[in-house]
């Protein structure tokens, strides 16, 4: 089922508030950051969709670009998330953007779209999608397609060396530092996958239970085999009550001990997620939090080497 979309609440005039505010040329055009680093000139202005794109793209661009990241309180489920006008305004000087794409953030293309007759005609835009750029197949015949690809780390690679071309493009002098950053976050990543292979030899084949599939890129790369009743997770991710019957099919998962952990996003919750996570605790099941957002003070790499960690301590590593 496909997420809950994320759909700003623009106000009557914004198409006049933001004409009238970003005016002509973005203040950090594509050409304008051409060499930055090399003399002082402009910086790429980037803008992401969340915090999670917004840090990788801190990490390959360094103090070469600028960066706004639209939802980035992780207090807060992104799923309630409204855009304001500031958030259009940042999108309309935008020189790259990057979306996770798969239905999740399609504000930003309804932002774009309204923001386009206020970009200067000489102002080059590039879109990142983070979905097509990871080459997943987004066409499933059961509408299972799992959107939440930043749990995937080949698709972080993927993404970032994406970001350090378009970078490259906007700003050649600076190519190379670009490339070397790329490389840095690629070898980071290849550690974290290192650590799912090392779970995967001892835990492959066993069962988990999640609330939403927010993490099971992650659980399938370990080896964890997802036994969640379907309709329990569409239904919790689409922000409804899963039927009673499944509810309790859901629990008695717990019950009769045939997962070895749940799963759950912190995030986001109500009467149905509480009771599938009383009942983990009641049988003494681990319960390991995810979220969508990076967690305060972290960074994608230390906040995917923290889920790590903490699915290897509630498999008894």
């Amino acid at each position: 089922m496909k997420r809950r979309t994320l759909i700003p609440a623009f106000a009557a005039g914004l198409a006049l508030l933001l004409a009238g505010c970003a005016g002509g040329t973005p203040s950090n055009s594509a050409a304008a950051g051409s060499g930055a680093g090399s003399g002082g000139a402009s910086k790429t202005a980037i803008v992401a969709s969340t915090d999670v794109y917004g840090d990788i793209a801190s990490r390959i661009g360094g103090d070469r670009v600028t960066i706004t990241s639209i939802i980035d309180d992780p207090n807060k489920d992104p799923h309630e998330f409204q855009a304001s006008a500031q958030n259009q305004l940042a999108l309309a000087k935008a020189n790259i953007v990057i979306a996770n794409g798969g239905g999740y953030d399609d504000f930003v293309q309804t932002m774009l779209s309204s923001a386009k007759d206020s970009r200067a005609s000489t102002a080059k835009l590039t879109v990142l999608n983070a979905t097509e750029i990871s080459g997943h197949d987004q066409k499933s015949t059961d509408g299972g397609f799992n959107e939440h690809v930043w749990y995937d780390f080949p698709s972080m690679t993927k993404l970032a060396d994406a970001l350090a071309a378009a970078l490259s493009e906007a700003q050649p002098a600076s190519a190379e530092f670009f490339a070397k950053n790329a490389t840095a976050f690629a070898a980071d990543l290849t550690e974290l996958e290192s650590t799912e292979a090392s779970l995967r030899t001892v835990h492959s084949g066993e069962a988990v239970a999640v609330t939403e599939p927010v993490p099971l890129y992650l659980l399938e790369a370990v080896g964890l085999v997802d036994i969640t009743p379907k309709a329990f997770s569409d239904a919790i991710e689409s922000g409804t009550d899963a039927a009673p019957q499944t509810l309790r099919e859901t629990i008695s998962l717990f019950d009769s001990h045939a997962v070895a952990l749940l799963v759950y996003n912190e995030q986001s919750g109500g009467p149905q997620t509480d009771a599938v996570r009383k009942a983990a605790m009641a049988n003494h099941i681990p319960a390991v939090p995810v979220t969508e957002t990076l967690p305060a003070h972290q960074t994608y790499v230390s906040w995917m080497r923290a889920n790590l960690d903490a699915i290897a301590k509630a498999l008894g590593e």
